[in-house]
């Protein structure tokens, strides 16, 4: 199902909206909205991901035992490294 929509822009919106489609070699203006929805909708949701990570890590922060480990692998994954292939 789909529904259609009449947008009001300026001319200066429709201008962008013609530079995006040529640029990104679109089918129609159609496509720009559509993408242009996709992609804002995208990055509020990588936002919000990001915001509750940000929330959850400062409520449960790591204790310094779990520091040390985690360097402590750190450091092992690079010794295990075979370093002789890269160079």
């Amino acid at each position: 199902m789909s529904t259609q929509l009449a947008v009001r822009m300026t001319d200066e919106q429709v201008a962008a909206l013609d530079w995006v489609v040529v640029h990104l070699q679109l089918d129609s203006r159609a496509e720009g909205i559509r993408q242009a929805v996709a992609l804002i909708t995208q990055e509020l949701k990588r936002g919000e991901i990001d915001r509750q990570y940000i929330e959850v890590y400062s409520t449960y922060q790591e204790t310094k035992e779990e520091m040390a480990e985690s360097i402590r692998r750190s450091i092992e994954s690079i010794e295990e490294e075979p370093w002789e292939k890269w160079w």
